[in-house]
């Protein structure tokens, strides 16, 4: 039963591997309107020498100072590395960090036409001071704010709406980043939401952190972490139960289609406006800094509900985006080609090394769009042995990506292997070669030769172990027909199957491939 149990979850884990890479791959280009506070991130980083002889602090020596855009414009800055058009659409002060915002938004050829100037309001800004121990991994020490918290004044915020109104048809989904610094009026919010729900377009919040969540209602989801759901529900958040009767609280009284409680490293919890609660945990991570995940998550939720993705897997493909982000210092875009690796590699357990060829055919197009080589050997793999360990690992250092083929049972048969070849079944061969580190993918065929595998994959390189010569290797002429290669690699003298099977049977002593012991064979008993 309990065997059962994890083939199941294994083969649950694969599917959703496969489906997810397919989504990331089908993705557009679709325009979103990102609505909120942009912020300006100034960074300085330096060498945390030693304490001041001025007063008891620590002493930073700056090397470099880094402008990156923060809140609302984050967003938009990273729906443009996950190849998105945006609309920003905000208010910045008639000032100096307001002009630099403007011109890094310009630089990555997001509109922002709608980014409208207020005189009486600075542009705000976020500067981190970043340091390093002895020159080790850096870490934040401080942070000054410079912003106004103030609601934009209603001429304002009737001028953005008049705008969003002229536009909003141009676009595929709305975000609202909203970091409490006075864009994000209740008349605004109200006025968007009844524009999106009338022509049925997405509207995803990224919520402040309040307990008044009254202007979000009617928003198609909001994304609140932990702590905000906390705030907007007064109930404490310690378990997924916990987030998923909060997130159905906030469903009900604000009349949203989905909720997604991001958990941190628990995951995000989604729940929809019937009732229907899930957990989509989230894998391990080495987090150096939270900056960002929230506005990486919204920027992904955003991108796939554009898209028509249901929200399960929006929450799926959070995960991985988020996840990405919080092992960055500071704020870094994640591109598609980066969840793709991400999902990809999450996929590497023993069990999920296992494909159908039309799986496998996706996996390694996803790598191959990645810029990595894809090597293929096959064989029987019969009595698995230190001659093909030492292959395959040769065989994994030609490239990015090894998939091994397999013989079937019947396969090896029709090879007159002898009467009792194969000695292991299919799944047991496989389950061997699958478990060694330098092997991606394993793929069992029933034919007597790999040329369907080889035709639909186009290797790179096909190698074989052994006494081959190169034009005694089969389907080097298809591989060669597109301009692959092929190579032999080493073989582990005075090994091999054959010598094994013997020397169980008795017909030979006990195997080596030290040569440089001249000493008597001795038999096995």
């Amino acid at each position: 039963m309990q065997m059962d149990f994890f083939r199941e979850r294994n083969g649950l884990r694969r599917h959703m591997s496969y489906h997810l890479i397919d989504l990331v791959q089908q993705l557009g280009h679709p325009r979103l309107l990102v609505i909120g506070d942009v912020i300006l991130d100034k960074y300085t980083w330096g060498n945390a020498e030693r304490i001041s002889q001025e007063a008891p602090v620590i002493l930073l020596r700056e090397d470099r100072q880094e402008v990156r855009l923060g809140g609302a414009a984050n967003v938009a800055n990273m729906l443009r590395g996950l190849e998105a058009e945006v609309t920003m659409v905000g208010v910045v002060g008639d000032d100096d960090d307001g002009r630099l915002l403007k011109s890094h938004l310009e630089a990555i050829d997001v509109d922002f036409s709608l980014l409208l100037t207020d005189p009486d309001r600075p542009t705000s800004r976020k500067e981190r001071l970043i340091g390093r121990a002895q020159n080790r991994h850096p870490h934040q020490m401080l942070r000054v704010d410079r912003e106004s918290r103030q609601p934009i004044d209603d001429a304002m915020a009737d001028k953005l709406l008049a705008a969003i109104e002229q536009i909003i048809d141009q676009h595929q989904a709305i975000l609202v980043s909203d970091y409490a610094k006075g864009v994000c009026t209740p008349d605004l919010l109200t006025g968007v939401i009844d524009l999106a729900r009338a022509r049925g377009i997405p509207v995803i919040v990224d919520p402040s952190n309040g307990d008044d969540y009254t202007k979000y209602r009617r928003a198609t989801a909001i994304t609140p972490n932990r702590l905000e759901t906390q705030l907007a529900t007064n109930h404490e958040i310690k378990t997924p139960d916990d987030a998923f009767t909060a997130g159905q609280e906030l469903c009900k009284r604000l009349c949203l289609d989905h909720v997604f409680v991001t958990l941190d490293s628990d995951g995000i919890a989604t729940v929809t406006a019937d009732g229907t609660a899930e957990l989509l945990p989230t894998r391990k991570r080495q987090v150096y800094d939270i900056t960002g995940a929230g506005d990486m998550v919204l920027a992904m939720i955003g991108l796939g509900a554009a898209e028509g993705v249901s929200p399960t897997n929006l929450a799926r493909l959070a995960n991985v985006a988020g996840g990405l982000e919080v092992e960055q210092i500071g704020v870094v875009n994640i591109s598609r080609e980066e969840i793709l690796n991400d999902i990809l590699l999450g996929s590497r357990t023993t069990a999920a090394k296992f494909c159908t060829l039309e799986q496998l055919h996706r996996h390694v197009e996803a790598r191959r769009r990645n810029g990595q080589r894809i090597v293929l050997t096959n064989g029987c793999f019969d009595v698995l042995h230190v001659g093909h360990v030492s292959y395959l690992e040769q065989a994994a250092q030609e490239g990015d990506c090894l998939v091994v083929a397999i013989n079937s049972d019947e396969s090896v048969r029709l090879l007159n292997k002898g009467p009792d070849r194969p000695v292991f079944a299919q799944n047991v061969r496989g389950q061997m070669l699958a478990a060694l580190e330098a092997v991606d993918y394993v793929i069992v065929f029933e034919e007597s030769t790999p040329h369907n595998i080889i035709e639909r994959l186009k290797p790179d390189l096909l190698v074989k172990g052994g006494t081959y010569e190169t034009d005694e290797i089969v389907g080097r002429e298809l591989v060669g027909s597109y301009g692959g290669e092929v190579k032999v690699l080493g073989v582990v003298p005075g090994i091999s199957s054959t010598e094994i099977l013997k020397s169980i049977r008795g017909d030979a002593g006990v195997l080596s491939n030290d040569s440089s012991h001249d000493h008597p064979i001795r038999k096995a008993g």
